[in-house]
């Protein structure tokens, strides 16, 4: 074609009119190669330069050379032009809202074993009257055994065997019993309690035995109380924990502070009293318990001859174990989340 400067501009004139007008990438696309490929317009002007007088050859390729470069640009622009416009049509049409960030699931979990085996006892026995009353974890020796009918030197000390402070006597109770004498020397009869909380012994841990653990200790007294309340007070308390199928056993035991003991065992849930690594030959002991002796309630600033009352104490792992047929006592302290959820 015959190139002057006449015909750049016509080429430039109709370029911008094509590029405003085109309304997708295809179609920019499309114009690029018609304008600026092998076979377009301007590339075709620009092979044409040659054919001009050498006089006009120079202003001819210069505005040649800036027609390119603006045509580019201007793709370039529409480019951008379209792809902002497309962007706003989702915003307006699929508006998200970038500040809010979806809440993480979160995993709920629930009371554990022991916390569930507790509030149950509370329960029941809160049904029978009873109050909870709480007392120190670190006792003096007094309330942990002298008063309790345990003197220094008193064999019975070798089945408490427990942790001491290295000054002053003091040492991590054994039991709750201590809260039983604390309570008495602060109320009178009539008293009904539970002393819950967590007791210390130096103990070898296996299957059914662990150096801390918890109690749940209870003492009633009140007039003209006997051991038949004390038996009644077991079984309703049994049956109502683990159920009416679960067979009851009380027989003679013996314990400095009770006079006379007793202990109570319920079938075991896992063998079904068959014998298993957790019972003793298809029983599983819940609590010792006795009539509280005269010189305990003497100790508690009470007269033996007007009142008399009884005293049990029961081990709250050993009561979930028996009430959710745990194997094993060291899987409640494991905090295996595994373990956990089946309750």
């Amino acid at each position: 074609m015959s190139v002057n400067v006449g015909n750049l501009d016509a080429i430039a004139v109709d370029a911008r009119q094509r590029i405003s007008a085109a309304a997708d990438e295809a179609t920019l696309n499309q114009l690029r190669i018609d304008l600026l490929g092998k076979k377009g317009v301007l590339t075709g002007a620009l092979r044409g330069l040659g054919s001009l007088p050498a006089d006009q050859r120079s202003a001819a390729g210069a505005r040649a050379n800036a027609l390119k470069t603006e045509i580019d640009q201007r793709l370039n622009a529409r480019r951008q032009e379209l792809e902002q416009n497309r962007l706003q049509g989702l915003a307006d049409s699929e508006w998200v809202d970038v500040t809010f960030i979806p809440e993480a699931a979160v995993s709920r979990g629930h009371l554990h074993p022991l916390t569930q085996a507790l509030t149950e006892i509370t329960a029941i026995f809160s049904r029978l009257g009873y109050e909870v009353a709480l007392g120190p974890e670190v006792e003096d020796d007094y309330h942990n055994f002298q008063a309790l009918n345990i003197p220094e030197g008193h064999p019975a000390r070798d089945e408490w065997d427990s942790f001491y402070l290295a000054q002053g006597g003091w040492l991590l109770r054994t039991h709750t019993s201590p809260v039983q004498i604390r309570f008495m020397e602060a109320h009178q009869p009539p008293i009904r309690i539970i002393a819950p909380g967590p007791v210390y012994r130096h103990e070898a841990t296996d299957a059914g035995h662990e150096s801390q653990f918890h109690q749940v200790e209870g003492l009633l007294v009140e007039e003209d109380i006997r051991m038949s309340d004390l038996v009644g007070t077991i079984e309703y308390f049994s049956r109502s924990m683990f159920g009416a199928e679960r067979r009851i056993r009380i027989s003679g035991d013996h314990f400095p502070f009770t006079e006379p003991s007793i202990g109570a065992a319920v079938s075991c849930g896992i063998c079904q009293g068959t014998g298993c690594g957790s019972c003793k030959g298809g029983w599983l002991e819940i609590m010792g318990a006795g009539m509280v002796h005269p010189q305990v309630l003497r100790n508690g600033r009470i007269d033996p001859e007007r009142y008399s009352g009884f005293a049990f104490g029961m081990g709250l792992d050993r009561i979930a174990m028996l009430k959710y047929n745990i194997a094993d006592i060291r899987r409640l302290r494991e905090s295996d989340v595994r373990f956990l959820r089946q309750f």
